[in-house]
């Protein structure tokens, strides 16, 4: 079935607004990478220029191989016959896909392959020196993919995106113009959501955490807090990567430019821009504040897994007899929504959870320098636009039901402030 062209508005302010976005967007993460470096961290100092070519620290360097390499590598792993295959949710076209989940052996073999090329002594902080040319390299990827997928759904035209199928070219480009692109049983969406991007997030930490060794002599408590916090948060979406498949990215956006350069590009650069910072710019932490932060990591973790579960648990069987007693709310459509446990707290306790454990690890990196609080900043952003969204979709999906659960849920992320 072929999905009607959207027809209640444009998001994001429309072709003209994601066409400066596909502009600022790249330019904020090679800009991340520009203005901190070993001098300074900071947009009011003059960045270093690197040089176009070179073998190292140069716009295109060795470090296009490097990415060139991960992707190819875990393009390989992710089309293994190893891992059950099991089904996405009902799409709006009445199709399901079949996915096979193998994300937590990816990154098992990455990180048992990180430590024996230490064991070995291969230079892994190559990734260090080579960052300025990775970064285009992610950037290039993010490009090719995008035009790629697109040019594949005009050819196909089945499956197509409500949300970029608008007739401009622009626009459906940004949004993505097919739900689910593949080539064969290669799904692109998945593929680049889950593995290339946040796999390569957590092995680029590592070796920011081995150049501070070279540098140093010693790893600090702050690089081990941020490593270890964001691998843990990595392994958690890999070990559960079934539950991914009921997200908003998988079932309801397009696969085009705004997932394709967030997962190439935006997440493995600027969301290790902690522990790269702390190679430049050591912190140190007390054992009390190291502890505070730890604790801190805790309690969002345990809110973020604990509501994730309990979604999960509910979609999968709301008649369990787990949620006998809950207190739901049925729909016209025969689904029920959850208005008790985490659910009855916020309407989004994950997006509170997540944002919590943001601040976790941005803190190991002191308030010397603003750029490291650009992750909870924009993830605060990100997650209270993504709120405001689902609330749009949901209401059109459940009508009065859903102003009932608003009604008897009324704090969106926050309770009793937002």
């Amino acid at each position: 079935m072929k999905p009607t062209k959207r027809s209640h508005g444009y998001e994001f302010g429309g072709p003209v607004g994601v066409f400066f976005l596909m502009i600022a967007l790249p330019a904020m993460v090679l800009g991340s990478a520009l203005f901190c470096n070993s001098k300074s961290c900071s947009v009011r100092e003059k960045p270093i220029i690197p040089p176009f070519w070179g073998f190292k620290g140069a716009f295109f360097d060795v470090g296009h191989l490097i990415v060139d390499g991960w992707i190819i590598f875990q393009a390989i792993i992710y089309m293994l016959p190893f891992g059950k295959v099991v089904q996405g949710r009902v799409l709006e076209n009445g199709s399901a896909l079949d996915y096979r989940i193998n994300g937590f052996l990816a990154l098992t073999l990455c990180v048992t392959g990180f430590a024996a090329c230490l064991y070995f002594k291969v230079d892994v902080t190559l990734v260090y020196d080579c960052f300025i040319g990775i970064t285009t390299a992610t950037l290039c990827w993010s490009v090719v993919v995008a035009i790629l997928v697109y040019a594949m759904a005009c050819m196909q035209k089945t499956g197509l995106s409500p949300r970029g199928n608008t007739g401009n070219i622009i626009y459906d480009f940004f949004m993505g113009h097919q739900l689910n692109p593949r080539w064969g049983k290669f799904d692109f969406k998945l593929f680049f959501e889950i593995r290339a991007g946040l796999i390569g997030w957590v092995m680029i930490n590592f070796c920011m955490a081995a150049k501070e060794h070279e540098k140093y002599g010693e790893v600090s408590t702050s690089m081990i807090l941020v490593c270890v916090f964001q691998f843990l948060y990595v392994a958690d979406c890999l070990f559960f990567e079934s539950s991914f498949l009921s997200t908003m990215d998988i079932i309801e956006e397009g696969f085009g430019f705004m997932l394709a350069f967030g997962d190439i590009s935006f997440v493995p650069v600027l969301f290790s821009l902690h522990a790269r910072f702390l190679v430049d710019h050591p912190v140190k932490l007390s054992w009390i504040t190291a502890t505070v932060i730890t604790s801190l990591f805790v309690i969002g973790y345990a809110i973020f897994r604990g509501s994730n579960s309990q979604k999960d648990r509910f979609r999968a069987d709301p008649l369990s007899e787990e949620f006998r007693d809950a207190e739901t709310i049925l729909t016209s459509s025969g689904k029920r929504l959850l208005v008790s446990g985490w659910w009855g707290l916020v309407r989004h306790p994950n997006y509170l959870g997540d944002i919590i454990m943001g601040f976790a690890w941005t803190f190991p990196c002191g308030f010397s320098h603003a750029i490291p609080f650009f992750y909870p900043v924009h993830l605060v952003t990100v997650l209270v636009h993504r709120e405001l969204r689902d609330e749009r979709n949901n209401h059109f999906k459940y009508g009065k039901s859903w102003d009932e659960y608003c009604r008897r849920v009324p704090y969106r992320i926050l309770p009793k402030i937002f």
